[in-house]
């Protein structure tokens, strides 16, 4: 009691200071805020750049050709196949091509790859696929999406070959009626008295 007494007349207790508490809750929210944020930064960074890479499926042979930062680069690029270059080597499983260069866009695919074909003056690039059966639908004017690098010979060397070829899949609308099995054959056929009787 003496101290007590010596002191004044308050009695000896600890009071909290009323800022000290809402500072030290603002220090330890402030690491977690920043991790927010930085999460935040980092996700739209990766969104945004997986939109911009994804955004082109395939680069064209122009591009390829003409710009030295695609040389060994592996890339993905599509063309028209010219027909009359096809050869392909069944001992070796090595196909080879050249491809002429189609616009990244276009209302017609089979119209882009007839003209692409035709056109003397089309950048065109020379492919080999090595350890491959030839597929079916590597033909004329046929679209070839390959990825793969350019060689410094100027060749591209594809790893992977996909093909489209548009007159295979032409699907029937209203200017393309369909068309009975029976309706193929000759009027004097017998199948063809037995449909018309059923």
């Amino acid at each position: 009691m003496a101290q007590s007494q010596a002191r004044g007349s308050q009695p000896l207790a600890w009071e909290k200071p009323a800022g000290s508490a809402r500072t030290r809750g603002a220090a330890r929210r402030l690491p977690f805020l920043i991790g927010g944020i930085v999460i935040l930064a980092a996700v739209a960074f990766l969104i945004a750049s997986g939109t911009i890479a994804g955004a082109r499926f395939f680069i064209t042979v122009n591009e390829v050709v003409n710009d030295p930062a695609y040389a060994g680069q592996s890339v993905r690029v599509a063309g028209a196949v010219i027909g009359d270059t096809i050869t392909y080597d069944a001992e070796k499983l090595l196909i080879t091509f050249t491809v002429a260069h189609i616009p990244e866009q276009f209302d017609d695919l089979a119209a882009a790859l007839h003209e692409a074909v035709g056109d003397p003056n089309a950048t065109q690039m020379r492919v080999v696929v090595e350890n491959s059966v030839k597929p079916e639908l590597l033909q004329h004017e046929a679209q070839a999406i390959m990825t793969g690098r350019l060689g410094a010979d100027g060749v591209f060397y594809a790893s992977e070959l996909n093909l489209k070829c548009p007159t295979r899949f032409i699907e029937a609308g209203p200017a393309h009626e369909a068309v009975s099995p029976d309706s193929a054959l000759p009027a004097g056929h017998p199948s063809a008295a037995d449909g018309a009787g059923a």
